[in-house]
């Protein structure tokens, strides 16, 4: 970057610079090219430089820098110090930077003839994975154990270290707990070979038994023999199995057939229940519609009986209007025109009965001259009431019987003068004056033959 800068400041100034002549113009050129030369021997010593003096380390490494004495931080002076990853700075000739691999090394391991408790031989296969510890308290043993070392020495450590462990191990366990449970084996190993693997500066990832056999056949036979106690628990759990299966299946059959007879028991109950109520809510049905009926039937009847009443009624009304009531306003016109004419009747008697008393004075003031007066004012009205008598008399139909005589119908011819006679002799009778030339019979008794006969009003 500074010899870009360096660069760019010059061709600026070449720029700048007016023209020079051509000796001058040369020797500038070589100037230039010198000052470009060293620039770049400088950028290159610089790049050198940097690059002896910083470290720079991988994450999956460490730094061993020495050629110094080094203080910790907990006061404890080294020869060397450790970094993990980053970068750091190096005193070139004064120290040496050496580098250590913490990356995982797969270590296989096959131990044979490694004798179990009881003295059976075993050939063992595993795998374990071992890496540099990357602890400070441990990395300073795998340094000072391995440093400038390759990656084959350090496992070929390891395996040696874990095949010694895993025969100690074996050594404690019988066949068939190495066979049996791996898991507890691999661990027993691992918390075995940790202290070693410590020594060394070495950390144990994982380790896994791969295969455990023997060559007397004996882990067969265990098998075998397994197998048959297996097959012989299988056969024994699977009859079990069947008869408890059966058992079940048994039961599960008497509880369905306990369960379908209750239900079906239910469903009887159900259906009578439903049976009854649907009796019930029939014959209930039937009373609510016999109730209607008869309740339908007396206000029928109410209403029939009402509805005579009411005709009656109307009947009435209609006989009251259009019979009584003309009859009662007919009987009260007749009592009226009764009492009308009564009273007409009766003032005219009364003025009757004034008149003849006035009269009856003014005869007693004239004396004789005034009954004939009265006389002659009532003559026209006699004569005329006696002319009148013939007229009432209507006859249809006369049968006459004649004695031999010839005088049966003379004497009815002379019937009307003689009714004459009689209505005059009454007159005569009851003014007190003399109208007929003959002289008044004495009065006899009345009889059916001489009798007036007048029409009806």
């Amino acid at each position: 970057m500074a010899a870009r800068m360096n660069q760019t400041e010059t061709v600026a100034l070449a720029e700048v610079m007016p023209p020079a002549p051509a000796i001058a113009q040369t020797g500038g050129q070589a100037l230039g090219g010198g000052a470009i030369a060293v620039l770049i021997f400088a950028v290159l010593i610089t790049i050198w430089g940097v690059n002896a003096l910083v470290q720079i380390c991988d994450p999956n490494k460490i730094l061993i820098i020495s050629g110094r004495r080094y203080r910790r931080a907990d006061g404890q002076t080294m020869g060397y110090r450790v970094i993990y990853g980053g970068r750091t700075f190096r005193i070139p000739i004064l120290e040496t930077v050496k580098t250590m691999d913490l990356t995982t090394m797969p270590v296989p391991i096959e131990v044979t003839n490694a004798y179990s408790k009881g003295g059976t031989p075993l050939d063992i296969q595993a795998i374990a994975n071992v890496k540099i510890a990357r602890d400070e308290t441990l990395v300073g043993n795998a340094i000072e154990r391995f440093l400038g070392r390759g990656r084959d020495e350090i496992s070929r450590v390891a395996r040696e270290t874990l095949e010694g462990n895993l025969r100690g191990v074996v050594a404690t366990l019988t066949p068939e707990q190495l066979n049996e449970d791996r898991l507890e084996f691999a661990e027993r190993i691992a918390s075995d070979v940790r202290n070693d693997l410590v020594k060394l500066g070495l950390q144990l990832d994982t380790l896994k038994i791969q295969s455990v056999a023997d060559r007397v056949d004996y882990l067969n036979s265990i098998g075998r023999r397994q197998i048959a106690t297996v097959v012989k628990d299988a056969e024994i759990a699977e009859s079990n199995a069947v008869a408890e299966a059966e058992q079940i299946e048994a039961d599960s059959t008497r509880q369905a057939e306990v369960a379908q007879t209750q239900a079906r028991t239910v469903i009887q109950e159900k259906e009578n229940e439903l049976r009854r109520i649907t009796a019930e809510v029939e014959k209930q049905a039937r009373i609510e519609e016999e109730r209607t009926q008869a309740a339908a039937e007396e206000a029928r009847a109410r209403a029939q009986r009402e509805l005579q009443a009411i005709r009656a009624n109307l009947e009435q009304a209609r006989l009251e209007v259009e019979k009584v009531l003309p009859a009662r306003a007919q009987q009260r016109a007749q009592e009226f025109q009764a009492r009308g004419a009564a009273a007409t009747l009766e003032e005219n008697a009364k003025a009757s009965a004034q008149a003849s008393q006035m009269l009856v004075k003014v005869w007693q003031d004239t004396g004789v001259n005034a009954s004939e007066l009265f006389l002659v004012q009532q003559l026209e009205m006699v004569l005329q009431e006696a002319g009148r008598i013939p007229n009432r008399l209507h006859l249809d139909k006369v049968n006459v019987i004649d004695n031999g005589d010839g005088k049966a119908i003379a004497s009815l011819l002379s019937a009307y003068p003689e009714m004459v006679k009689q209505f005059l002799r009454q007159s005569e009778a009851i003014l007190g004056i003399p109208l007929a030339a003959s002289p008044i019979p004495p009065e006899q008794p009345p009889t059916p033959l001489n009798l007036p006969k007048t029409d009806a009003p």
